[in-house]
């Protein structure tokens, strides 16, 4: 390791004076001026990693739903996943540390972790659209390139194409070929291959409208489309020629505003779907005959997917466990669907997308989605080998039901939330069940819910158990949020601290809107009361 050259190459990159940066589940995020000498450091430690992992390391450059001008940065490790938890310390150390500490620092990571230096590394890198993408990108290339390291530059591509490509090269292309042409291919052909049972029957017309939120979803759906034409149309919209990315569209918008993106054209029950500005998320809309806006959100998703897989397991008959993964905050509607109409065992975690790929590591199929659009589906090795031999070997209906596994195993990125991957199953499944978006919507009705935040002196006076759903400290509180929910039909609610300032965030749903506006408040005061809250008591109507 050369030291010398890694502190001249520094230099160049700077670390502005005073900035303290955390590394969390979507890596690094802020304004994109602030994150040079961040970019040059996570080259450094991807060359550490994968030196550690013997292993190619994946560097993805994307602020996902955040706004134009910021930027950030975040490692994929060899199986396609998340950086692990002590590298993610490793990266907090490696960004905050002054420039005359960042050598000592270097070998304190590389001590810490047993890397043998003479290991060769190596690592590819992928960037979404923003302006300060390519700059930010080069960065990390000198960062890699300083420490001996080779590299790839993938350019342009979404975030799940990247993990996917992480995957295929530590794979040895097991998993798939680990080029941009290799990941159309293998979810298309997966996608035809499954549809082609529905589109046979005279359904050989589905067309979607798709909102990519002017990000890096228009360009690879726009490259990948013609793939599966002649089993689904789809129309791109907000596509980056003009508007800026995320502004008033995408995913994040849609569900946050509970209303359509700008930039597209809806007609009555029209199915259409938006991405986030790095194709990781997915979420679903119409509008009805009367105008209304109809959500589908993650919940519904993973409703729509798991049951879809409990009918094919059914047909096989061959005990593989199903689970569904939520967190505190999916509809309560949506669980007592799965559990009590679907039978299918639901598991609550802590929010956060790493708890949630985690538990669901633990079935041989696990289903997660958070609210917001981000999940995927996770086959174990086992369960791939079972499936693959029923498709070969057992009678018509079993073979059949073992073949639509097989390719949804495909379809599925199952590295992380893909949005494309996401949206190809969705509608093949809707496609084989015959069932038009509205249909879909009426599986369940939500149950009205409100959030709210309020402020508090010292967010850590909260804790909290049970996958965040009861809290422990301060004493008495969770006793008054008992009481609160006592009074209303279907209701629950919930607390918790926010992982980066001093608020706490608010859950209630019950059975009428107004009876959950008057639970969010009235916990809401509990929490202000009990919990040391500040600032301006809440009130009703918020």
């Amino acid at each position: 390791m050369d030291l010398d050259a890694v502190t001249k190459q520094s230099v160049l990159h700077a670390k502005p004076d005073g900035l303290i940066l955390q590394y969390g589940t979507a890596g690094f995020r802020t304004k994109a001026e602030h994150l040079d000498h961040v970019m040059f450091r996570m080259g450094l430690l991807a060359v550490l990693r994968s030196k550690q992992t013997k292993s190619t390391i994946g560097v993805m450059v994307t602020a996902s739903h955040n706004p134009e001008e910021d930027n950030g940065v975040k490692l994929v490790d060899p199986l396609g996943e998340m950086l692990a938890a002590s590298w993610e310390e490793h990266a907090t150390c490696l960004a905050n540390a002054e420039e005359q500490h960042l050598p000592s620092v270097l070998v304190d990571i590389s001590e810490k972790a047993a890397v043998d230096l003479h290991q060769d590394a190596f690592v590819v890198i992928g960037r979404d659209t923003r302006p300060s993408s390519e700059k930010l990108a080069q960065s990390v290339i000198d960062g890699v390139t300083v420490l001996g390291g080779q590299f790839h530059d993938y350019g342009l591509l979404t975030t799940p194409q990247l993990h996917y490509m992480v995957f295929c090269r530590n794979s040895k292309g097991q998993y798939g070929k680990a080029t941009v042409e290799g990941y159309y291919q293998k979810l298309s052909s997966a996608f035809v291959e499954l549809t082609k049972q529905a589109f046979c029957t005279g359904d050989d017309h589905r067309t979607l409208k798709v909102d990519c939120a002017n990000g890096i979803g228009a360009l690879k759906l726009a490259e990948m489309k013609h793939y599966f034409s002649q089993g689904l149309s789809v129309q791109l919209f907000n596509d980056g020629t003009k508007g800026k990315l995320n502004h008033l569209c995408g995913a994040d918008f849609v569900k946050s505003h509970q209303k359509p993106p700008q930039g597209i054209e809806m007609k009555a029950n029209e199915s259409c779907c938006s991405f986030d500005g790095d194709a990781d998320r997915i979420v679903y809309y119409y509008h009805d005959a009367d105008g209304q806006f109809h959500l589908i959100d993650g919940d519904k998703i993973a409703t729509l997917i798991s049951s879809f897989l409990k009918e094919l397991l059914v047909e096989i008959g061959d005990g593989l466990s199903l689970g569904v993964v939520q967190t505190a905050y999916a509809n309560g509607s949506s669980t007592r669907y799965l559990e009590e109409v679907m039978k299918v065992p639901v598991y609550c975690t802590k929010t956060g997308v790493k708890h949630l790929h985690h538990k669901a590591q633990e079935f041989d199929i696990g289903v997660y989605f958070e609210a917001n659009g981000h999940g995927t589906v996770l086959f174990s090795k086992a369960a791939e080998t079972k499936i693959k031999q029923l498709a070969k070997e057992s009678e018509d209906e079993k073979r059949k039901a073992a073949k639509m596994l097989e390719n949804i195993i495909d379809l599925f990125n199952q590295t992380i939330g893909d949005a494309i991957s996401d949206m190809l199953v969705i509608e093949a499944i809707l496609a084989l069940k015959g069932l038009t978006v509205q249909q879909w919507d009426a599986l369940y009705t939500d149950l009205p819910n409100r959030q709210l935040k309020v402020k508090v002196a010292d967010r850590q006076v909260i804790s909290t158990t049970d996958a965040e759903r009861q809290v422990v400290t301060p004493p008495g509180l969770q006793d008054a949020i008992n009481d609160l929910v006592k009074k209303y039909r279907l209701s629950r609610a919930f607390v918790r601290p926010s992982g980066t300032e001093d608020i706490v965030r608010v859950y209630a749903e019950a059975d009428s809107q107004e009876n959950t506006d008057s639970l969010a408040y009235e916990v809401s005061l509990a929490v202000f009361q009990l919990a040391g809250g500040i600032g301006e008591r809440p009130q009703r109507g918020f």
